[in-house]
C-alpha cells in the first residue's frame, strides 16, 4: 500500500545524505580558512563603517531591497524525480501528506537564510533605523508571515505553466514585498504599509482563485524546478570537488572564444591549452564564478579603509580563483575521446598549470589597477609583485603536487 509520509522520508534522507556529502568535501581546510578570514575580516570593516555612516545614506531602501529578495525568492523543494511521472501519477491523489512536508522542508531551509541576512542587516538596522531590539523582533514575526504567503504563492503558482506568468507572479511579490518592508523601516509610515500589505493579501487571493484552484499536478514542471535545484547545488559542489551528475551546458560566447584562442599556435602539444581556455569560456560555471570573485574582491578594496587589508583581500580572491579552477582537470572526465589525443598526460598537466598560472596573473592586473585608484601606485606595483609570486608558488607548488598525486604525470 503506498505511503506518502514513508516516500518523503527516504527521499529526505537520501538527499541529506548525497548533499551532505558534498558539504563536506566543499567546506574543506582551505575554505574553511578563507571563509573565516572573511567573516572577521568584513565582521570588523563593517563596524568601522558603521560608525562613520553618512546621514544620507538609504539604508532603509538597502535593508528592503535584501530582506525582500530572501523573502520574494521561495523554491518549493520536492526531492521528486524524473521517474516518479511514471511510477507516481496513479498515487497523484495520495500526494497531498508528502507534498505538505516538502513545502514545510522548504520554509525551514529559507527560514534559516532569512535568519542569516537579518542577523547581518541587523547592526545597520539597529544604527540607522532603531535603537529599539523589539522592533527588530516584530520586523523577524512580519518576515516569517510574508515568507509562508510567498511560499504558498509560489506553490500555487507551480500549477502555471506559462513561464512569464510565473515571472510577472515574481516580479509582483518582489515589488509588493519590498515597498511594504520600506514602509516599514519607516515607522511613521505604517498607513502606507497596511496599503501595501492588503495589496498583497489581495493579490494572493487572486492568485489562488485563478490558478491555485486548477486540479491535478504540473508533475513535468515540479521535477524540472527540482532538478534545477540539485543541479545548482553540483555546480557550486563541482567548483571543490568531483560531482557526476553534474550536466554541463555550454555557451556559444564567440567574441571571448576567439580572444582566448586566437594567440594559440596550431601545434599538437597546445591542444589542452585550447581545450581549457574553451571550457573556461563557454562553461555555465568558470566564467560566472571568475568574475563573481572579481567583482567581490573589487568591491572590497574600495570599501575596506586599511591598505594593507585591501591587499589582503586582493591576494586572497586571486587564491580562490586559482583553487576552485583547479576542477577543469577533471571537467571533461566522462568524454572518452579525450584520452583518444596522442597528447601525453605531462602535456596535459603543463598545459593546465600555465593557464591557471595566466589566469591568475590576469586577475592580479586587474586588482593592481583598482588599487591604483583606491589607494596609489606604489600599492599597485607591491600587489602586482606579491599576486605575481604567489600566484606562481601556488600553481607550481600546490596544483603540481596535487595533480602529481593523481599519477597524472
Amino acid at each position: 500500500m503506498f505511503n506518502p509520509n514513508q516516500l518523503w522520508k527516504k527521499r529526505i534522507a537520501r538527499h541529506a545524505k548525497e548533499t551532505g556529502r558534498y558539504l563536506r568535501l566543499m567546506f574543506n581546510d582551505h575554505l574553511a580558512f578563507a571563509l573565516l578570514f572573511f567573516i572577521a575580516a568584513f565582521a570588523y570593516f563593517y563596524q568601522q563603517w558603521l560608525e562613520t555612516i553618512p546621514d544620507e545614506f538609504p539604508a532603509d531602501w538597502l535593508i528592503a531591497v535584501i530582506l525582500g529578495f530572501f523573502v520574494t525568492r521561495s523554491p518549493i523543494r520536492t526531492l521528486l524525480v524524473e521517474a516518479d511521472t511514471f511510477f507516481l501519477l496513479p498515487a497523484e491523489h495520495k500526494m497531498g501528506p508528502y507534498f505538505q512536508k516538502g513545502f514545510w522542508y522548504s520554509f525551514m531551509i529559507q527560514l534559516y537564510l532569512l535568519a542569516l541576512s537579518l542577523a547581518a542587516l541587523a547592526p545597520l538596522y539597529l544604527t540607522v533605523i532603531s535603537e529599539d531590539g523589539k522592533s527588530l523582533i516584530w520586523l523577524g514575526v512580519i518576515l516569517i508571515i510574508f515568507k509562508i504567503w510567498n511560499l504558498f504563492a509560489t506553490w500555487w503558482m507551480l500549477k502555471e505553466r506559462d513561464a512569464k506568468s510565473r515571472q510577472m507572479d515574481v516580479a509582483i511579490r518582489a515589488v509588493l514585498n519590498i515597498l511594504t518592508l520600506f514602509f516599514l523601516l519607516q515607522g511613521n509610515a505604517y498607513l502606507f504599509a497596511s496599503i501595501s500589505t492588503i495589496l498583497f493579501v489581495s493579490y494572493l487571493i487572486y492568485t489562488y482563485q485563478s490558478v491555485g484552484k486548477k486540479l491535478g499536478i504540473a508533475w513535468d514542471l515540479l521535477i524540472e524546478k527540482e532538478e534545477a535545484s540539485m543541479q545548482a547545488f553540483y555546480r557550486v559542489a563541482n567548483m571543490f570537488t568531483d560531482v557526476p551528475h553534474l550536466k554541463k551546458k555550454a555557451k556559444k560566447r564567440h567574441f571571448l572564444v576567439h580572444l582566448l584562442i586566437n594567440s594559440i599556435p596550431f601545434r599538437q602539444d597546445q591542444t589542452f591549452q585550447y581545450l581549457y581556455r574553451i571550457t573556461f569560456v563557454r562553461s555555465s560555471d568558470y566564467l560566472g564564478m571568475y568574475v563573481r570573485l572579481l567583482l567581490i574582491a573589487i568591491f572590497l578594496i574600495f570599501w575596506v579603509p586599511i591598505v594593507w587589508f585591501k591587499l589582503v583581500f586582493a591576494v586572497l580572491f586571486i587564491y580562490l580563483s586559482g583553487f576552485q579552477l583547479m576542477t577543469l582537470w577533471n571537467h571533461h572526465r566522462t568524454i572518452d575521446w579525450i584520452d583518444l589525443y596522442p597528447v601525453t598526460k605531462k602535456v596535459r598537466k603543463q598545459a593546465l598549470l600555465q593557464f591557471l598560472l595566466m589566469i591568475m596573473l590576469v586577475k592580479t592586473a586587474i586588482l593592481g589597477i583598482f588599487i591604483l585608484i583606491a589607494a596609489s601606485w606604489q600599492e599597485m606595483l607591491l600587489l602586482w609583485g606579491i599576486g605575481g609570486v604567489f600566484s606562481y608558488l601556488f600553481v607550481q607548488m600546490y596544483v603540481k603536487n596535487r595533480l602529481d598525486k593523481r599519477k597524472v604525470s
